[in-house]
């Protein structure tokens, strides 16, 4: 940035972008239908930038929050959404986990011809149709699990696009409660849409330079962290005891270097993609590396973007972790997104083992 921000008014933006978030999650939570919404809270709201990259985020679920900017990086490459669109999408290879997760994209444009700001959000639906009810099945291809939706409009200049509706819900066990979280979710993306325009009413360009600014001070929390570890490599393994279809065990292996204020996490070594649905797509596998170093981050650090930017991850092409297009993923964002998480933290503690539980 041009000039310095003033501490005082970046902490003050700091709150403002993460109540948007936060007023998102509850209005989802409170207009949803299914239990899993409103009960699991099994959601997550994010503000983005007008380049997708993460401004603030709600109080919600890591893995989802980690992945989403994948989702919305896709929807605005292959749409490029404009004033009164909203974007639908649930594929696993454009950043999305599992398919029951469904993201929403929306666009803050005020009056201009490009967005200024997005906002998204991702909830856990109870089915989207497959194999079983459910939508987790023990599957083989992706294709078993359900409907793979890529990014299209939900929304086109503020109308319904009813050929998607029709064909979505046609493909579903429980349409009336799917249409009632889809319309939830569509609801908090509007709540965030009013109070981010309520804010540039108010505060104008400067809200999106204070944006930026929060992204710089976030980089800068995180290479200062790391900057306190010693500089150094280790590595750690451990595995999932099976795929569901009867292979395994199945390796995941990070080998962890930290060198400055940068680090890298490179899984070489780990098990090829499975037959069965523990596959973890990359943008899961960005989720447990984020959030293991964001656990070594003092409070008040702004949770966003820029957090990841002193941070690398490497992986093996064709892996458990990065497995090829249409390989089964359903139990990737909720069994191997765990393991990972345990696998950063058993290299953090070569690293800091007073830190790590």
């Amino acid at each position: 940035m041009s000039s310095a921000p003033d501490p005082v008014t970046l902490e003050v933006y700091r709150h403002l972008f993460a109540a948007v978030a936060d007023e998102m999650g509850v209005t989802l939570q409170r207009t949803a239908s299914s239990p899993n919404i409103k009960e699991r809270r099994d959601y997550s709201c994010a503000v983005f930038d007008d380049q997708g990259r993460m401004v603030a985020q709600g109080d919600d679920m890591p893995v989802h929050l980690g992945s989403m900017p994948a989702s919305v990086a896709a929807a605005i490459a292959e749409l490029d959404p404009g004033p009164g669109d909203v974007v639908i999408l649930n594929d696993p290879y454009r950043g999305g986990t599992h398919l029951p997760d469904i993201t929403m994209v929306a666009p803050l444009c005020c009056g201009r011809d490009e967005p200024i700001f997005y906002v998204a959000n991702r909830a856990h639906h109870a089915d989207i149709g497959g194999a079983q009810p459910g939508s987790m099945p023990l599957a083989r291809e992706l294709i078993q699990e359900g409907l793979v939706i890529p990014p299209v409009h939900w929304l086109r200049g503020g109308q319904p696009v009813e050929a998607i509706r029709r064909f979505l819900l046609a493909n579903v066990r429980t349409p009336a409660e799917r249409m009632s979280d889809l319309a939830a979710q569509q609801a908090s993306l509007q709540v965030g849409l009013r109070r981010l325009e309520e804010m540039h009413q108010r505060r104008g360009e400067e809200m999106m330079a204070y944006a930026g600014h929060l992204l710089d001070r976030a980089e800068r929390s995180m290479r200062a962290m790391l900057r306190g570890l010693p500089d150094g490599v280790h590595t750690f393994t451990d595995q999932l005891d099976d795929d569901g279809l009867g292979s395994g065990p199945l390796v995941i292996q990070v080998r962890l270097e930290v060198k400055g204020e940068t680090a890298t996490a490179d899984f070489v070594g780990t098990a090829p993609a499975s037959e069965g649905g523990v596959n973890a797509v990359p943008a899961i596998v960005l989720s447990a590396v984020s959030y293991a170093f964001r656990t070594l981050l003092p409070p008040g650090v702004p949770q966003n973007a820029g957090l990841d930017r002193p941070l690398t991850v490497k992986l093996p092409p064709g892996s458990l972790l990065d497995p090829p297009p249409g390989h089964a993923v359903a139990a990737g964002n909720v069994e191997t997104s765990q393991r990972l998480v345990d696998v950063m933290f058993g290299a953090l503690a070569g690293f800091v083992p007073d830190r790590i539980a």
